[in-house]
């Protein structure tokens, strides 16, 4: 249930409510609003019940996330990035860090294309147990030194519950990959932390599946979330690697305050096919693009065919923002 307080009396009302309530249930504060779990409208004072403006009791599981609880949009800083509300932006690098130098020459496209964050993966998940797993800690010192050199925030994967303290020294942004979304264990770990967490939606994730992920985030104290939409698994990947679902951008943001990103490289997995999904991204309202560059997608570690070369990627990234303010003119 969540109670909206009358704004003069919200303060010593909150905390008769925790005094009240807290020792036997889930209690979350934003503002004036006050969520306690498994209560009812009967549970509370007359007193109680008079400093309400308004009760809700029909609330999601995901109460943390939801726009009933957080009305407006959630902001996230980084130290080069504003990440969420009308900002629009720009993630990109190569998929894997094959080398200091690699990921420095793609940090510098990231960067004049007018990007705020380097991704690149120190720590490979993949298909096959014998493709190309990463450089590991290598590959997050490489990646951080390119970042600080041109300064730029790095995003950059994390696996396992043990791999959070050093990838926490690395990166400005945690990412959890589509096939860790329901790590409850590692969604745990992240959010003890208070660094910022890019939450990819799971292959085969409900919206709902994808929220409650990012409840388990928010119940350790951290609400620095972003979710992506990268593609599900459905019926078809003959022609692009998973189904984009750009329906989902809109309803998430009705759904949450947290930002959306659009992954358009996962989404398509052909070069060809990302700059389309991409604006398709942008236009549904897509608060940020991460995106897979590669100067040559041929040889890359891994990933290749869907990553955009430096000038495709200068491309894309000029009809995005012609897209972005278009959108921005209308409001």
């Amino acid at each position: 249930m969540i109670i909206v307080l009358k704004a003069e009396q919200a303060a010593p009302t909150i905390e008769a409510l925790k005094q009240h309530f807290g020792s036997d249930h889930d209690i979350f504060v934003h503002n004036n609003r006050i969520a306690i779990q498994n209560i009812t409208p009967d549970d509370l004072t007359p007193t109680e019940q008079a400093a309400a403006e308004k009760i809700i009791t029909k609330v999601p599981a995901a109460v943390q996330a939801s726009r009933l609880f957080h009305p407006e949009d959630t902001i996230i800083k980084t130290p080069h990035s504003t990440i969420g509300g009308d900002n629009f932006t720009l993630m990109a690098g190569p998929c894997s860090v094959e080398s200091a130098e690699h990921v420095l020459k793609m940090a510098k496209v990231t960067k004049n294309a007018g990007a705020t964050v380097l991704r690149g993966g120190a720590f490979k998940p993949r298909t096959s147990p014998y493709s190309f797993q990463g450089l590991g800690k290598a590959g997050l010192i490489a990646l951080r030194k390119a970042a600080d050199q041109l300064a730029l925030d790095v995003v950059t994967e994390v696996m396992d519950v043990e791999q959070v303290p050093l990838v926490e020294k690395y990166t400005d942004i945690f990412q959890i990959g589509a096939r860790n979304m329901q790590n409850f264990s590692l969604l745990k770990a992240v959010g003890k932390t208070r660094k910022p967490v890019m939450l990819k939606r799971g292959m085969s994730a409900t919206v709902d599946d994808v929220l409650n992920a990012t409840e388990y985030i928010a119940a350790g104290g951290n609400h620095q979330i972003m979710i992506v939409e990268r593609g599900i698994r459905t019926f078809d990947n003959k022609y692009t690697r998973n189904t984009f679902d750009v329906g989902a951008i809109p309803v998430l943001h009705k759904l949450t305050h947290y930002p959306v990103i659009a992954d358009p490289s996962h989404a398509a997995g052909h070069t060809e096919f990302v700059t389309p999904l991409a604006l398709a991204g942008v236009a549904a309202g897509a608060d940020g693009l991460i995106v897979e560059i590669h100067d040559d997608p041929a040889h890359a570690f891994s990933d290749g065919a869907q990553a955009l070369r430096p000038d495709e990627f200068n491309e894309m990234v000029t009809k995005a923002n012609t897209v972005h303010q278009a959108l921005q003119s209308t409001k």
